[in-house]
């Protein structure tokens, strides 16, 4: 009588802790896709994934796009392929080193 209540019981359990596993392994690229409004989203006409990430230093450059209480020196820079409002600019989302958090985003020039 146990096994009926308690097999049913461990595999709803397993499930539940595996879907909680799977939000922290997010890719990055969905991260930064995740935090744009309608209207940003609206400018990439491929997927997310169709996007180029790197790990970039906190210049002059950047500077004013991110947040100002962030502290590192560096961010992972998400832009996303064809989302040009013209030729020469990008949409570009900067996430921390923690691949969790946005930090800045903004369309900038290439």
């Amino acid at each position: 009588m146990y096994k009926f209540i308690l097999l049913p019981l461990f595999i709803s359990l397993s499930m539940i802790l595996l879907g909680c596993q799977s939000k922290e392994n997010v890719p990055i690229e969905m991260v930064a896709f995740n935090s744009l409004t309608d209207e940003e989203q609206d400018l990439i006409p491929v997927s997310p994934k169709d996007s180029i990430v790197k790990k970039v230093t906190v210049s002059g450059d950047i500077e004013p796009f991110i947040d100002d209480n962030y502290q590192k020196d560096e961010v992972y820079s998400v832009s996303f392929n064809h989302s040009q409002t013209n030729s020469s600019e990008s949409l570009v989302v900067f996430v921390d080193l923690d691949k969790k958090t946005v930090v800045g985003k903004g369309i900038i020039g290439k």
